[in-house]
């Protein structure tokens, strides 16, 4: 679909880039010509990634916590050292866990929030300082979620991911002076490594909602990378502000309830035993 060239002498930053759709996002990249600098937490499977996506181009690692702004400064440094610009930026970590609102604690709430919200506004407004401000240039596309009827189930990641979508309108107009264009993805259920993390009774409740899907099937990794390689390249040069849903219509047909309803029936089951 795209030339192999399509991002040659561009320099890529992939926040959590070293598994699932991150570390497919990183690859797509790579192999169209861009070099990348992947991050996440820990430095030993980040390592590992960045070793196998070697094989598809340049690509650098550093290790960082996104809720740390000293660690988002040491990256940029270490970007600026290894490849001496940043042209393009994916927000694309983040974590979460699901619990029904009310089973929520205030530490997991603000672990969420900060992760999630914070993190890529840290990522963000440092990158912009570090490069795309002098540059008068810069991309930024952010990884969010299915959001738009709400989140029951993950009432901690649907608040956070629905401030990143409203901060990528924003930035989109206060940045756009600046040369820089911003954007969202938001991902239905996508078949990665991301969903091995749940329990049994989710899994099931998963294979459900993929029968339930207009398309017959969850998206994949490459899915959402062809979504980031066009709001990314110049096809896409004229909009900026926007969220696109990658979901097989999920977003407009999915009961956004049944999440909640399969974990409150683990949970009666589970007091009951």
């Amino acid at each position: 679909m795209y030339q192999k060239d399509l991002f040659k002498n561009k320099v890529v930053l992939v926040t959590g880039g070293r598994s699932g759709i991150g570390y497919g996002i990183a690859k797509q990249f790579l192999q169209l010509g861009a070099k990348v600098m992947i991050c996440s937490r820990k430095e030993e499977p980040l390592k590992v990634a960045a070793e196998e996506l070697s094989a598809f181009g340049e690509c650098a690692y550093h290790p960082c916590d996104i809720r740390k702004p000293e660690d988002i400064l040491a990256l940029a440094e270490k970007i600026n050292s290894v490849f001496g610009k940043l042209d393009i930026l994916i927000n694309n970590a983040g974590g979460q866990f699901p619990a029904p609102a009310e089973m929520i604690s205030e530490k997991g709430w603000a672990a969420v929030i900060n992760n999630n919200l914070n993190g890529t506004f840290y990522v963000t407004l440092q990158m912009f300082k570090s490069f795309f401000e002098a540059q008068n240039s810069g991309v930024i596309v952010n990884i969010t979620a299915n959001v738009y009827r709400g989140f029951p189930g993950m009432a901690h990641t649907g608040a956070a991911r629905a401030g990143v979508e409203n901060l990528t309108k924003t930035l989109a107009q206060e940045w756009a002076s600046f040369g820089v264009r911003i954007n969202a993805i938001a991902p239905g259920t996508i078949q990665s490594s991301g969903l091995d993390t749940y329990s049994p009774e989710i899994q099931e409740q998963f294979e459900e909602d993929r029968k339930e899907n207009l398309m017959g099937r969850f998206g994949t990794v490459e899915d959402v990378a062809n979504a980031v390689m066009f709001y990314a390249g110049p096809m896409s040069s004229y909009i900026s502000g926007t969220c696109l849903y990658v979901d097989g219509c999920q977003h407009l047909r999915n009961d956004s309830m049944t999440l909640l309803y399969t974990m409150r029936e683990a949970i009666t089951k589970e007091q009951k035993s």
